[in-house]
């Protein structure tokens, strides 16, 4: 085992020597520093300790018993504790932050920010985070069509939608059609699984079935043409790209909202909208 190659790892290592700042741990030819402050009451040369292998501030490789968040394999939700010249730092739980470079982010994120990352080597042999974690994702979730779940997003698309890692780690996507309201990388979201595909992969959409969600619209169109003195300048023939991004509604939806509020005499269709009927 050479110890270069555990970059990014939890081990089991033994101490080989004492040191006044420390203990060394691996072997008689390679080894790596365990800081005196890290050092485990009543250690040994012989015994052995787990640690976790990272690079310091000084580029070196160097020993913690402090677990992080994040190993390699992994993937986990962190906060973004500062953004810089070459990217956002992480904390991931060690003295020394964790680098979320620029090209690895799917998204540009700021201080505050929550993302799913997982970690990677980069070219220079330093441990950093990528968001870019589509392939790492897992096909085997246990739910089936008409099940709830919930997720964080990592990426979107405009051709095919919006990219969920439901529980942080399985793949599912939002597809363009079911992409409505405001769907932002780092948010989370509850949907309900819509289809799961041959490949392992899940459709979701974030809105109910038909009749369950029309309840839902008709009230919020009631509440917009409340806030909008009464009314809205949308009917049927109005732009389906316009309604989704003003109501969150695909055209059917609305049309069906609207049919519902005709129905219980709610509403009015006129000349240039929808508004509300006065009794």
């Amino acid at each position: 085992m050479r110890l270069a190659d555990e970059l990014g790892k939890k081990r089991k290592l033994m101490v080989v020597k004492k040191v006044d700042f420390g203990v060394y741990l691996g072997t008689s030819e390679e080894r790596v520093l365990l800081p005196k402050n890290e050092v485990p009451k009543g250690l040994e040369i012989g015994d052995p300790v787990e640690v976790f292998l990272y690079k310091d501030s000084d580029d070196r490789l160097i020993a913690t018993t402090k677990m992080p968040e994040l190993t390699l394999g992994e993937l986990n939700v962190l906060a973004v504790k500062d953004t810089g010249r070459i990217g956002a730092f992480l904390d991931w739980g060690l003295p020394k932050d964790l680098l979320l470079p620029f090209k690895e982010q799917t998204v540009k994120v700021k201080k505050g920010d929550k993302v799913l990352v997982s970690l990677y080597v980069d070219k220079s042999k330093r441990l950093c985070a990528t968001m870019k974690i589509y392939e790492m994702l897992r096909t085997d979730s246990p739910y089936k069509k008409d099940d709830m779940v919930e997720g964080i997003i990592y990426d979107t698309s405009d051709n095919f939608g919006v990219f969920v890692a439901v529980d942080n780690c399985y793949s599912a996507l939002i597809p363009k059609r079911e992409a409505y309201g405001s769907l932002q990388v780092g948010g989370r979201v509850h949907a309900r699984v819509v289809k799961v595909k041959e490949d392992g992969k899940i459709d979701l959409s974030v809105r109910e079935k038909a009749f369950l969600q029309m309840d839902a619209d008709a009230q919020m169109l009631m509440d917009r043409m409340k806030k909008s003195g009464g009314s809205l300048p949308f009917t049927d023939k109005s732009d389906p790209e316009l309604i989704k991004k003003e109501l969150g509604l695909s055209k059917n939806a609305f049309k069906r909202a609207v049919g519902r509020l005709l129905k219980e005499q709610k509403l009015q269709i006129v000349e240039n909208g929808i508004e509300i009927l006065k009794k």
